[in-house]
């Protein structure tokens, strides 16, 4: 093999990229020998890929799914507030917690039914989806009951009593990947779900648990694609958790949306600097609508490549 370099440059009509194209074959063999235990999430051909329905809404199918709305609901002001502005925005779906898991035991842990309750009327007033979390297997009915999609938060993905719970309650089910999570894993998770009857699952990569102080995880933004080859199941990404900090959420939404993803999970309040649970991540309404318009190109080319795409189907029993 000869060389293509010669001191600092690189020739680029001598580069082997004939090479390097042909490990990609092995290298996707290889991939998928190690989720050879996963008979339902697995892709089963080429271009394979799911729609998750949540009310009136697809995600998976043509259109990109911003889903936005607070962290945890506060009062019915605040999250009304959220709700207008996340929908005239553009946002096709509301999220807010009713339970918080927090890492201190003085953090606040949410408003419980109350907030769900205020979350379902702020959805139904401005004709948005809700997405809420269960923390656990008895938290379940109660959720379902007000959620729309039921978010399996990353302490929770290996939680088999809440997956098993989730899907003998039939709604579909946001799956977010463990902060120590590989994507193996996150995948047999999701295997657990198809396997006990649940075929409507999205995934969302919110970031890992790495060595870096500067952000609070690190978006696997690679993982986008890496999922879309390995199963037909929709991805999403949430640039909140994945950076911690607000400045940071525009810049990887737009890469979330140039990699491939088939939506967003971002969290907006009326007021960060006074919010009650991860105001540093949170955008404000105008940071939001910002974020929103600088979206458009890369939403436009967003489309264009998946018209030229395989067809989407919609989950049904695997």
């Amino acid at each position: 093999m000869a060389y293509p370099f010669s001191g600092a440059r690189l020739d680029p009509e001598e580069f082997a990229f004939d090479a390097i194209d042909s490990l990609e074959p092995d290298a996707e063999k290889a991939a998928y020998d190690s989720l050879t235990s996963l008979k339902l999430v697995r892709k089963r051909a080429t271009g394979e890929r799911t729609t998750v329905r949540v009310k009136n809404v697809e995600i998976g199918a043509d259109r990109f799914v911003v889903i936005a709305g607070p962290c945890a609901v506060e009062s019915e002001r605040q999250v009304m507030e959220t709700a207008e502005a996340v929908a005239r925005a553009g946002a096709r779906a509301l999220r807010g917690g009713g339970f918080k898991p927090r890492t201190s035991p003085y953090a606040f842990q949410g408003l419980g039914l109350e907030g769900l309750k205020l979350l379902r009327k702020a959805g139904d007033a401005f004709g948005l989806p809700v997405v809420s979390e269960a923390m656990s297997d008895t938290q379940v009915e109660l959720v379902a009951e007000y959620a729309d999609l039921i978010q399996v938060g990353t302490r929770s993905m290996e939680n088999a009593a809440l997956l098993a719970a989730l899907c003998r309650c039939r709604r579909p089910i946001l799956l977010k990947r463990a902060m120590v999570a590989s994507v193996e894993e996150l995948l047999e998770a999701a295997e657990y779900l198809l396997a006990n009857g649940n075929p409507n699952v999205v995934l969302c990569e919110r970031g890992i648990r790495t060595f870096g102080k500067l952000t609070r995880n690190t978006c696997d933004i690679v993982a986008v694609p890496l999922l879309h080859q390995l199963t037909p199941l929709p991805v999403i990404v949430d640039p909140s958790h994945s950076t911690g900090r607000r400045s940071l959420v525009p810049s990887l939404a737009r890469a979330a949306v140039a990699i491939g993803a088939d939506g967003l999970l971002v969290e907006v309040h009326p007021s960060p600097e006074t919010a009650l649970s991860d105001g540093a991540q949170s955008l404000s309404i105008p940071q939001f609508g910002c974020m929103m318009r600088r979206l458009d190109p890369y939403l436009r080319l967003w489309a264009e490549e998946l018209a030229e795409s395989d067809p989407v189907v919609p989950a049904a029993p695997r």
